[in-house]
């Protein structure tokens, strides 16, 4: 079976560039070229296509039975055809959004985890502490007068006590969701840009869109760290004189874009080249997340200077 195509060695009989199927008696096919399994176009068409190419080729003295019946099955060979490829790229898009589904589960776990850690540690951890402390202050109080060495003792105790607590308290604070969190994207945005110094040290504009609704929890994340890698790359080595800042929507997608008139930077060197603490991790984990989102992060650099743009969906 063929589409019909016939260019040199066609004038001699022979068919350029064949679509190739096997099937039962049934019509149901068992195997298909790559050609047959990457067909354009609407099944409809396609199957007028070949069959005007089929029809034009039947032997004239060929049973008008046979010949229908042959046509009927090379219909039905198409058809199942069609139904082939919507089925593998339904199975495609299935499969992206499960991976997409995962990633956004797996960052929410770990937000999860992370909160469940911090109470664990100040409520657990950090209360029996405490306790350790309140009992040394009791034993203090009954011994006014211990041994030089009981003293050296409970005082070696109480500063480990304090110390180990104030740890504690730090690490639960910091596992805890940073305050910025509790603010809406733009509200977050505008204080990441005043507290960056980026107005200050240079000539700066920041336009932020009104978003139609609050993205994501992971989304949110993933703009704001964005914002803050870039804003400050920029400060630390762009020389530039001029940045620009903008959230926007589009097609449902939220898109940060920022803009810088310095002396850029090798990107391509930067992504692929080995991971390093001074090579762009935060522009690699950013490029990753993005990716797991559904998203994308666009970074086109060079002397006119530094344009850094991460869409991602919503939801």
């Amino acid at each position: 079976m063929s589409d019909g195509s016939e260019s040199g060695s066609a004038s001699r009989g022979e068919v350029a560039d064949p679509w190739l199927l096997e099937c039962d008696s049934r019509g149901h096919v068992l195997w298909m070229s790559k050609r047959s399994r990457s067909a354009p176009g609407d099944a409809e068409n396609l199957i007028d296509t070949i069959q005007a190419g089929t029809r034009s080729r039947v032997d004239a003295r060929m049973p008008a039975a046979v010949s229908a019946g042959l046509l009927h099955l090379e219909s039905s060979l198409l058809r199942h055809h069609l139904r082939l490829q919507l089925a593998e790229r339904d199975l495609s898009t299935f499969a992206r959004n499960r991976r997409h589904g995962a990633a956004r589960g797996a960052v929410r776990q770990i937000d999860l985890e992370r909160q469940r850690l911090g109470r664990e540690l100040h409520t657990g951890v950090g209360q029996m502490l405490a306790a350790i402390r309140l009992q040394l202050e009791i034993v203090a109080a009954l011994l006014p007068s211990p041994p030089a060495l009981v003293q050296q003792a409970l005082s070696r105790i109480s500063t480990l006590a304090n110390d180990a607590l104030e740890q504690v308290r730090s690490v639960s604070a910091r596992l805890h969701p940073p305050e910025w969190q509790r603010l809406t994207l733009e509200a977050a945005l505008q204080q990441l840009w005043d507290i960056s110094g980026i107005p200050q040290r240079f000539e700066a504009a920041l336009r932020i869109q009104p978003l139609p609704r609050e993205p994501d929890l992971e989304v949110k994340v993933l703009l704001y760290r964005a914002a803050q890698e870039a804003l400050s790359n920029v400060a630390r080595h762009a020389r530039a004189t001029r940045v620009d800042a903008a959230l926007e929507t589009r097609d449902d997608c939220a898109i940060l874009t920022i803009r810088d008139d310095g002396v850029g930077f090798d990107v391509a060197g930067l992504l692929r080249g080995p991971a390093s603490v001074a090579s762009g991790i935060g522009l690699r984990s950013i490029r990753e997340q993005a990716a797991a989102l559904g998203g994308k992060l666009e970074i086109q650099s060079g002397p006119p200077g530094t344009t850094l743009v991460v869409s991602v969906p919503f939801s």
